[in-house]
């Protein structure tokens, strides 16, 4: 397996620049794993494909503003993009700026000061700011849109989900855009049931493989939380046999994460286990909550503990989202049906439509 198993041509007029309006009237492909069979639908119709029984997973963090600018002693502008607070007043950023070493001092504009603690990763820092930068954000922060958006975002709301709850994400789980209240409401009129995870998305989740073995890559930690009440609402679907339906790939790794951290419930699974023969079902794992780092990497190959479904967006070439779909429905499948959605002029990325995998 290279990273170049992975790549695809996509012309740049099919990238998307805006929001569907509404929400819900983006496109939907639907791929059905078993016989390659694909629909085109517009996405209010993912109704038709959901029972009730049937478990919606999605993702409830919400994008912070954390693109921030600042100065330099010097005057020069500095341009800080936070990633992941690990504690009251340390951040993980990505700064722009030259001549900035560790010791150095960079002042947010209209807020506290920040001085740069270590160098870590490429251009990332570990900032200390001197008082909470977080009561800061309506004044000084800035929703940071994917750099391949070029058109400015009236409304920063709509790169939030009507759901988003949870601050802490640098980017937004750009599947469950397309939900409007009014379709969760229908969904569960339908008696699809809804269960929420967080998981705070980082930049480093769309970052492109650079590796030739995308074995090799490494993939940054994030903060993930499954509840108990999520749990319970998985155990009871598996029991009465609905489907877990994620919403994304990053609730698609949140569910994949508890499910490693879970226990199998059958009797004699152990012994069972040991025969190489042996396939264990989704229905014996019992989940568990969760709360903790997660750097779970999804490639072919990999053993689906508990999603039965998902609902994504069409991802970038060499991307580790990329592989772990491909890991979900067959790489070869995959970039097959990208290619159609080509032909047919579906929008792709952040703001574009969306796929139905069952």
């Amino acid at each position: 397996m290279k990273t170049s198993d992975f790549d695809y041509n996509l012309p740049e007029s099919s990238i998307a620049q805006t929001p569907a309006e509404p929400r819900d009237s983006s496109r939907l492909l639907v791929l059905h794993r078993g016989n390659g069979k694909l629909e085109h639908r517009i996405f209010r119709d993912v109704t038709d494909y959901l029972n009730a029984g049937d478990l919606l997973v999605l993702n409830q963090t919400r994008v912070i503003p954390a693109r921030i600018f600042a100065r330099k002693e010097t005057g020069g502008r500095v341009e800080l993009l936070l990633l992941r607070r690990r504690d009251l007043l340390r951040w993980e950023a990505l700064v722009g700026g030259k001549g900035l070493r560790v010791g150095s001092k960079v002042w947010v504009e209209g807020g506290p000061e920040a001085t740069i603690l270590e160098f870590l990763d490429g251009a990332e820092r570990l900032l200390l700011f001197s008082e909470p930068i977080e009561p800061y954000f309506p004044k000084v922060g800035h929703v940071p849109l994917p750099p391949y958006i070029h058109e400015k975002l009236s409304d920063p709301e709509r790169y939030q989900t009507v759901y988003a709850k949870e601050p802490g994400s640098a980017a937004a789980p750009t599947a469950g855009l397309h939900f409007t209240p009014r379709l969760l409401e229908e969904l569960q009129g339908r008696g699809v049931r809804l269960a929420y995870v967080t998981l705070h998305v980082g930049l480093d989740t769309f970052a492109p493989v650079t590796e030739e073995n995308p074995a090799q890559h490494k993939i940054h930690t994030e903060w993930c939380e499954l509840p108990q009440e999520t749990a319970d609402a998985i155990n009871q679907t598996r029991e009465v046999g609905g489907r877990v339906i994620a919403v994304g790939t990053t609730s698609v790794r949140t569910l994949e994460t508890a499910g490693q951290h879970s226990k199998l419930h059958h009797p004699n699974i152990e012994s069972r286990i040991s025969n190489s023969e042996y396939r264990i079902s989704n229905s014996e794992y019992r989940i568990s909550p969760f709360i903790g780092p997660t750097s779970i990497y999804i490639l072919p190959g990999y053993q689906f503990k508990l999603v039965d479904a998902m609902i994504t967006n069409f991802h970038l070439p060499k991307s580790t989202l990329l592989m772990l779909v491909s890991a979900f429905a067959g790489r070869e499948k995959i970039l097959e049906t990208y290619q159609a959605a080509i032909r047919a002029g579906y929008r792709f990325y952040s703001f574009g439509d969306a796929m139905l995998i069952l």
